[in-house]
């Protein structure tokens, strides 16, 4: 009955409804488009069965500013949009102020592929155009600081970490200007440990603990604001060492992430739950001590050898396995709860869930294996199957009026 309902009102224009139906549809098609041209790049290159040009910059680097600054901050942007007003007790923000978001990361994400392909201007196109709906998203999250009623400091983590992504985004179009190429290693690394990390870190530290609450009976919330403080200390330290070469010493803050992460593991697990959407945030959030102790692995052993051993395999811990995993839980949450369906995962949303943690193993072990473009290029068409169904079933919830006919 709801799928029926839903299909015959299909509708763009619902997409303006909401900040988190237009930029998580955004999103959600940044994720396959963008992954598209990088399995593409990669079988053609690989294999030469048919030509995928090599873009300028380099199509690594290239693929690294996409992920970090085109599709995951679409859903952040979605997110935060939605969110900032009520962790403040505010009114919700206005239409005309997310929609020019919306057109700025969707029109620089298909502009930079574009380029990719090879439009002449399109990778700078792109970029300018992330910069315009990023000063929007900036513009619109801002005042809201200024205006609240006491300090949320989880909303003033996020809008930090916005802050440095937006450094970040400046270097990226440094470079496409003609500044040295040192300026893409300080997009990506300001892209990972200034943007990406703190943003996933801060919403986990307020959300997880206060969904296991609500499902777990005794559960007690553990959440103490000076553990944002340690972990903005140390990620910045990571920041910095990456920025300065210093990666002879980056087991010291990574050492003490993967502590910091593990006892956040330990002492948030939803011990009992049968909860599906509950407990996938969690196996998400586990991939992060895997993911730093591969990093200070990395650390020790270029100390020891001047050699990076594994690679891309650390930063594949994250972005995959932590990044990903919890996309697709904390997506699928916020999706079910604000179009009116039960808290529960779908059979898309397993799927998606279950293939990204093979996805992620296959693209870790492809920096030790003996053909790593292959395996590169079989996780990335992994990644394709792995998040198709799932973008079409919420993709088409975001062109849904609400199952319960209310709005929003």
């Amino acid at each position: 009955m709801d799928t029926a309902r839903t299909d015959s009102t299909l509708s763009p224009r619902l997409l303006a409804r909401a900040p988190h139906r237009l930029m998580f549809f955004i999103g959600a098609s940044n994720v396959l488009l963008a992954m598209a041209w990088w399995a593409a790049w990669l079988a053609s290159t690989r294999w030469q069965w048919f030509l995928v040009p090599q873009p300028n910059p380099y199509a690594g680097w290239l693929h690294a500013f996409v992920m970090q600054y085109q599709v995951l901050p679409s859903f952040f942007f979605g997110f935060l949009l939605t969110t900032f007003p009520r962790w403040m007790g505010l009114p919700d923000i206005p239409r005309w102020r997310y929609l020019p978001v919306g057109a700025g990361m969707f029109g620089g994400q298909l502009a930079t592929l574009l380029g990719a392909f090879g439009w002449k201007h399109g990778i700078l196109v792109g970029a300018v155009l992330t910069l315009v709906g990023w000063g929007a998203g900036l513009v619109a999250l801002g005042p809201l600081l200024l205006r609240e009623n006491g300090r949320t400091w989880h909303a003033r983590s996020c809008f930090a970490a916005l802050c440095l992504g937006l450094a970040g985004l400046l270097a990226w179009l440094a470079l496409l200007l003609g500044a040295s190429p040192l300026y893409a290693l300080a997009s990506i690394k300001i892209g990972t440990f200034g943007l990406l990390l703190p943003v996933f870190v801060t919403v986990a530290h307020r959300m997880f603990p206060f969904f296991a609450g609500n499902n777990v009976p005794g559960y007690k919330a553990w959440r103490p604001l000076w553990l944002l403080g340690v972990f903005w200390g140390l990620t910045l330290a990571h920041l910095a060492l990456e920025l300065v070469h210093g990666y002879r010493w980056l087991w010291a803050p990574d050492l003490g992430l993967l502590a910091l992460t593990a006892t956040l593991l330990w002492r948030w697990w939803p011990r009992g739950s049968r909860n599906g959407l509950l407990v996938t945030l969690f196996v998400g959030l586990a991939w992060l001590p895997i993911a730093f102790a591969l990093y200070c692995l990395q650390s020790v052993a270029y100390l020891e050898t001047g050699v990076f051993w594994l690679g891309r395999a650390p930063a594949h811990a994250l972005f995959i396995g932590f990044f990903g995993s919890v996309l697709i839980s904390m997506v699928t949450r916020v999706t079910q709860g604000h179009s009116g369906r039960p808290l529960k995962m779908p059979a898309a949303a397993w799927f998606a869930f279950i293939a990204i943690q093979l996805v992620a193993v296959v693209r870790i072990a492809a920096e030790l294996a003996p053909d790593p473009m292959a395996c590169m290029a079989i996780a990335a068409v992994g990644w394709l199957l792995a998040f198709t169904p799932w973008v079409l079933r919420i993709g088409r919830i975001y062109l849904s009026p609400r199952a319960d006919g209310k709005p929003g």
